[in-house]
Order: structure tokens, then sequence, then C-alpha cells
């Protein structure tokens, strides 16, 4: 089983993911229209093992919540096979897939205390009373909502909604729970505090979850992996840190965390290593990532947090460009400076806050440096 990916040409290239045999989600070649000519999910192929925490992560219209909705059976695929733990789900309803959903919204009833918004899918599967007494008080413990069973959602603030609808998602057990946008409505604070709840409960119950949301920060916290996508398709599927670290084009790189570009021509290409003419004439060295011969275009990134200007803390061996401080901004635990470099106005240094860091000043003139296997070269 494989998940298809992008190349640079637009071309599906296949990378391989869990294998059929150990798959308890998978999604095999599955496309979705809803006008019969536009696909907005295209010939997706993904498998997810058991008690993975996947996070679908993208930009609106980008599919991913399609994915999720195709997943709960609340839309139906125009083509291929859904499966879970081994069985086609495409014909299955919502409601016997045993699957639990929470929602940004909330989607409690109103009219019900939260004990009976609780008790309410169990009261579907025709579970006698002390048994959904039982489950619905250990719900509410898992979430350390125990002492609001009497009441109704009106009463509660939204931290404490979200966990009701999550302990509700989580009262009959199911082996596989998806989240659309959960923490969307929450301020900062709280929707930290929750991402960490949510990820250790999913974990500590070895639940499997698919989890969607817009906000990088939030995918990278929470996952064990971290499907990226973009017009339909996965543009890149892996673990937080190789996503944000090993970004395998231009629009992952551009999309994870923040990120400087600079636009050249390929050179060269000796090993691993590409020489590369910047637009501004200068010359520099980085990673070929998707680009495979000399004369193509090219667009170089670079981390912020890589780049150094501190003389004694740049290396010997790093790149080094000229540059002029356009701003400088104090930020607590780091300092934030933009730069001009290569003749663009937008490249961001970020430096941890230390005695020895010098603070720098509009105008001034210094040299910035970063080793060039922080560097990579991607499609333009």
């Amino acid at each position: 089983m494989g998940q298809t990916c992008r190349d640079k040409n637009g071309e599906n290239i296949d990378v391989t993911t869990s294998s059929s045999a150990d798959a308890f989600v998978e999604f095999e070649r599955v496309q979705k229209s809803y006008d019969g000519e536009n696909l907005v999910v295209k010939d997706l192929n993904l498998s997810l093992p058991k008690g993975e925490f996947l996070t679908m992560l993208g930009p609106s219209g980008s599919g991913k919540t399609t994915c999720l909705m195709m997943l709960a059976g609340f839309e139906t695929a125009t083509h291929g096979d859904i499966r879970l733990d081994g069985k086609s789900i495409n014909n299955i309803p919502p409601h016997k897939r045993g699957i639990g959903m929470v929602f940004q919204n909330y989607a409690l009833f109103p009219h019900m205390t939260v004990a009976e918004n609780l008790s309410f899918p169990l009261e579907v599967r025709k579970m006698g009373k002390s048994d959904r007494e039982a489950k619905v008080k250990r719900a509410l413990d898992m979430v350390q909502m125990g002492s609001f069973a009497g009441r109704r959602p009106a009463q509660l603030s939204g931290g404490q909604q979200q966990r009701i609808a999550l302990s509700r998602a989580l009262v009959f057990e199911p082996e596989l729970v998806l989240m659309d946008e959960p923490l969307g409505a929450l301020d900062k604070q709280l929707r930290e505090t929750l991402q960490f709840e949510i990820t250790n409960l999913a974990h500590q119950l070895g639940i499997t979850t698919v989890y969607v949301t817009h906000d990088q920060t939030e995918a990278l916290t929470m996952s064990d992996r971290v499907a990226v996508f973009d017009d339909g398709r996965i543009q890149q599927l892996a673990a937080p840190d190789t996503l944000y670290e090993q970004p395998e084009n231009s629009f992952v790189a551009q999309f994870i965390g923040e990120n400087n570009t600079l636009e050249g021509v390929i050179e060269a290409i000796k090993g691993d290593m590409a020489r590369v003419k910047l637009d501004s004439g200068d010359v520099i060295v980085a990673k070929p990532i998707n680009v495979s011969k000399a004369g193509e275009r090219t667009r170089v990134s670079i981390r912020p947090e890589r780049v150094e200007y501190n003389k004694d803390r740049i290396s010997d061996d790093a790149l080094t460009l000229k540059a002029e401080v356009l701003e400088f901004v104090y930020m607590g635990d780091i300092f934030r400076t933009r730069l001009r470099v290569a003749g663009k106005d937008d490249f961001i240094i970020k430096t941890r806050n230390a005695p020895d860091v010098e603070r720098l000043k509009p105008g001034q003139q210094i040299e910035i440096g970063w080793l060039p296997e922080d560097c990579r070269a991607l499609d333009a």
C-alpha cells in the first residue's frame, strides 16, 4: 500500500506507507468530485496503522475535510475504496461504522444534561442503564469533567463543552476517532492545553485518530504523522520533525512554519550538493531535493533559526552572504530580524535571546551564514 504524492511536474509518485497487512484505515485510489468534472480529492492512497495519530493539514479547499467526511460516511467517494480494519465501508452508513466524531461547534444537544449527552450514543446501541452510567462516569473522569454531569451545555465554557464533546466521542469506546478542527473556536492558551490532553488521551487509550486542521503548530505538536494536502493531493506525509526539517517541495516548505526562499538557477549538481546562482548574482550551494539538472530554476529554502549573524557563531564551513538590517524585533525568548538579502526584503532570522547576542539596528550592514546541509534546492 502506498501514499500518492506529487512531484515537481505534477505527476503522481508513490511513497510507501504502512502495508495492507498492518493497516487499520486505508484509502485506495480514492477520488471525490461534487460536479462530475472537478476532483477535490485526486487518487488518494493512504494507510494508517492501529493507534496512530494522523493529522490532515492544509489550506481551505485542499481536500483534507472531504477525506475526513468520506471516512466518517457523510460523503461518498466517487471512485476507490475506503477500508476499516480490512473491510470496505463505502456502503456502510455513518451510524454503523462505530466511529467517534468531534466537531469544532461541539454538536452537543442543548436540551440534555452533560450525562444525557454522553448516554445518548449508548442508548442508541441498546446498552443497559447500569452499563451506560458506568461508561458515562468513566468518560467524564477521563476529561476531568466528572462534577459537571448534571449541567446543560449552555452552563459550560467553550473549553468545557469541547471536553464534553470529546468524552461523548469516546464513551462507546470506538477504535477510531475523527476530529474536524475541534479546537478552532478556543483561545490560544486553552487550545494549547487541550492539544496535549487530546494527544495524551488518544495514546493512553490506543485509539486511532484522524485529525483535521489548518493550524501548522497544532499539527506538528499533536501528530505521529502529518499529511500535508494541497489541490486534492497529499504533498508530503511524514513525522512532524521530518516534515519541518526535510520538506520535499516548495509548497510544504512554505506552508509548514516560517521559511526563507532565494530564487535562482542550478549551475551544477555534484554528489549530494547543487551549486546555485541566485538571481542577485550570488552563488551558494544547497541540497538538491526535486531538481535534477543544470539550467533548472529553483527556490532555495532555509529556515530562519538556522541562520546566524554573530561572527563567533558562524561556522568555518558556513555559506555567507551580505545583509542589511531592516527590522529588529524583541520577542522575549527570541529576536526576530528582517533583512535585505540577495535583493529580497523579506529574509528572516530568529535568534535565541542570550547575553552574547548583539542587538541589531535598522540600516546596519552585517554578514549572515548557515551550513550548506541546512539549505534545500526545491522546485521553482
